[in-house]
């Protein structure tokens, strides 16, 4: 979207044009899931698709909210100085737990705001538009306020929000992959240290597409916290006998195995996944630097089966996918994102990409009566004002 057409919505909404306009990207991950909030690797990048947001100050500690995706709510009001999480609020509240938490950590934000929003993620894709949001008012606030953070500081709030105010304990990488993501690059994210590399990325031969299940991804359910749960016991345990494991990333199955009997079959299995993960993520990393990409697809569809028979987050839809993209050549496919619904991740080879995207479509509709969606996948800067 052109900041003048950002503008011009905002000026609809709200009488006046912005003083500024913004837009935070999505992600995707060419692989490492849940392996963030263990404490390993991930390999992920901020993607075209995202929110884009055009936002005022206003003379009273009025917020109020506009989405364009969500036009039936109308403009949601909140008080800058009452920001409890409120179903009825609805997505305002990835907004309100930002603003808090900046607030808390001293950030001087001392009148309230005029905020419009549009995102272009397809909701419940698994591309991360609750980080995306999350960010988009990170870096409002910033710039509306003249806040001295550090981006690493937004990064961390916004994963404060998803856990403290929303109630997902998820990882970092979401966040991470919105504010330091690099056109035409993967990050290689530690999620102890935070260290990161950034990784060309750029196939020759081969091109990175999405396929939307339309399943719908949601992760507040209990399902997602009951996983980490799960890690969380099997670290316990093992941390009898080996006291230096702090992640699943520390394990190896050895330790792993030597627990088997302390531990229940459902926390084994997901320690099995992570464990396996953990290690594929840096295959990949070596795999690329040799522009094996044979390499990289072999280790994609190793993360589907774990994801889907050991870690249990994929769904009917999305194995329907996977086998598919198997059926039809494609070198690499897997579930993406925190699973329960939304996208596969397929590395197809150039040539056969046509053939592969006209089956998928065909069977899938044949299957369970409704199209799949497409989003070719192109690697975007990070979350950002627009000039």
């Amino acid at each position: 979207m052109e900041k003048a057409e950002l503008e011009t919505k905002f000026e609809k909404v709200f009488g006046a044009k912005p003083e500024k306009t913004f837009f935070s990207p999505g992600r995707i991950n060419l692989i490492g899931e849940h392996t963030d909030y263990n404490g390993g690797h991930v390999f992920p990048c901020a993607i075209t698709l995202g929110t884009y947001g055009a936002a005022s100050k206003r003379d009273d500690s009025k917020l109020n909210f506009y989405s364009a995706n969500f036009e039936d709510k109308g403009i949601i009001e909140v008080d800058l100085n009452n920001l409890v999480y409120d179903e009825k609020d609805n997505w305002t509240n990835y907004a309100k737990g930002m603003i808090k938490f900046l607030k808390e950590d001293g950030y001087d934000i001392d009148a309230g705001m005029d905020i419009f929003i549009e995102g272009n993620i397809p909701n419940g894709s698994g591309l991360s538009s609750s980080s995306s949001l999350e960010l988009l008012i990170g870096i409002i606030c910033q710039e509306l306020f003249g806040l001295d953070t550090e981006r690493l500081d937004l990064v961390k709030l916004g994963q404060k929000t998803e856990n403290k105010f929303i109630g997902v304990n998820s990882g970092i990488m979401d966040q991470f992959a919105s504010v330091f993501g690099k056109a035409g690059h993967l990050i290689r994210l530690d999620c102890r240290s935070l260290e990161y590399q950034y990784f060309p990325f750029n196939p020759e031969g081969y091109r990175l597409v999405l396929l939307d299940s339309v399943v719908k991804h949601e992760l507040a359910s209990s399902a997602y916290n009951d996983r980490r749960k799960s890690c969380e016991n099997v670290v316990a345990a093992i941390q009898k006998r080996h006291p230096h494991v702090e992640f699943l990333r520390d394990a190896n199955m050895d330790m792993l195995n030597e627990v088997k009997g302390e531990i229940t079959a459902e926390d084994y299995m997901r320690a099995e996944y992570v464990i396996g993960e953990v290690q594929r993520v840096l295959d990949v990393c070596d795999a690329l630097e040799c522009g094996d990409y044979e390499t990289v697809g072999k280790k994609m569809y190793e993360t589907h089966y774990g994801m889907s028979k050991l870690y249990e987050v994929s769904c009917e839809e999305l194995d329907f996918l996977n086998e598919i993209a198997k059926e039809c050549g494609v070198t690499g496919s897997r579930v993406m994102g925190g699973g329960f619904g939304g996208c596969t991740i397929n590395l197809v080879k150039n040539e056969l990409y046509d053939h592969f995207i006209e089956t998928a479509k065909a069977r899938y509709k044949e299957t369970y009566g409704r199209m799949p969606k497409v989003y070719d996948v192109v690697i975007s800067d990070g979350a950002r004002k627009l000039c």
